[in-house]
């Protein structure tokens, strides 16, 4: 498991410069916010020194999220703790369900499409992605489901009042959706993700648990990745997936990976002095498990 998270760890760095930032709210969302939000700089610095990121590279990285409003610092005799404020909170609990969600959408067969006035301008884009929504035009939007008043997102429906927006259940032909977005390129962004964890994957199924500051640091690296892929993933339904998708094969591989990481990490945040799980329960069944 060593050599594999060695081996992640300098691919992360060949990849171009490391978004220290990025992996920071990463590790927050995953492991410090199930546990009440707020951690010690000196326990960031142990993950992000694992994952080769030098103390000075965090610290200006924590300065930069600070500024921009992502993180809360606060002082206490000579140690500093930080935790995420109302807009990372906000941030990473519109992904977490798609992060950690059991597996594609269930459909049931409807559909919206979602059409704005000329001359938007594209103001609707981000607010109907964060909702599933697929952009096919300037100005229309296709959702393979019927929003409800939680669509999956803290922010409850989506802003929908001044589009036209038309209902109904079936599609004369479903499989030219796959040419409306770019499912080659997260297909092969998948397949990659397989191929660069299966080594971790099967160190971890036949070597004794990892230690726990290597888990953690595999952890957050794992979920990294994988939330990169799966956020620019619309998350369509199988039904309407080539039949060769690998997006839940790569689901698969995440949650064994996670699941054999889960202890020994958890561990890890015990000895940092993280309190425990604030909602046991719900953190238990990420994927689905």
């Amino acid at each position: 498991a060593e050599t594999a998270l060695a081996g992640l760890i300098d691919r992360l760095h060949r990849r171009g410069r490391v978004r220290v930032w990025s992996l920071v709210i990463t590790l927050f969302g995953d492991a410090i916010v199930p546990r009440g939000g707020e951690a010690p700089l000196a326990g960031l610095q142990e993950v992000m020194a694992r994952l080769g990121i030098e103390a000075g590279a965090l610290r200006t990285a924590m300065s930069r999220l600070a500024s921009d409003g992502w993180v809360v610092r606060e002082r206490r005799g000579r140690n500093s703790f930080f935790s995420l404020d109302r807009h990372g909170q906000h941030a990473f609990d519109l992904a977490t369900r798609r992060i950690y969600a059991a597996g594609a959408p269930d459909w049931d067969g409807s559909w919206t499409v979602a059409i704005a006035a000329p001359g938007s301008n594209g103001v609707h884009d981000e607010a109907l992605k964060e909702h599933g929504f697929l952009k096919i035009a300037d100005g229309v939007y296709l959702l393979p489901r019927t929003p409800g008043p939680d669509d999956g997102t803290t922010s409850g429906a989506p802003p929908l009042s001044d589009m036209l927006v038309i209902h109904g259940s079936s599609a004369e032909h479903p499989e030219m959706l796959r040419s409306l977005w770019p499912s080659d390129e997260i297909g092969e962004a998948y397949r990659e993700l397989i191929a660069e964890y299966s080594a971790l994957a099967g160190s971890l199924a036949a070597s004794p648990l990892p230690a726990p500051v290597d888990a953690m640091a595999a952890r957050t690296l794992l979920i990294h990745d994988w939330r990169r892929i799966v956020l620019r993933d619309p998350g369509l339904p199988m039904a309407l997936l080539p039949k060769d998708w690998p997006g839940e094969e790569a689901r698969t591989l995440v949650r064994e990976v996670y699941r054999r990481l889960m202890e020994p990490s958890e561990n890890w945040l015990d000895q940092a002095g993280l309190p425990p799980l604030v909602n046991a329960g719900s953190f238990l069944h990420r994927f689905g498990r």
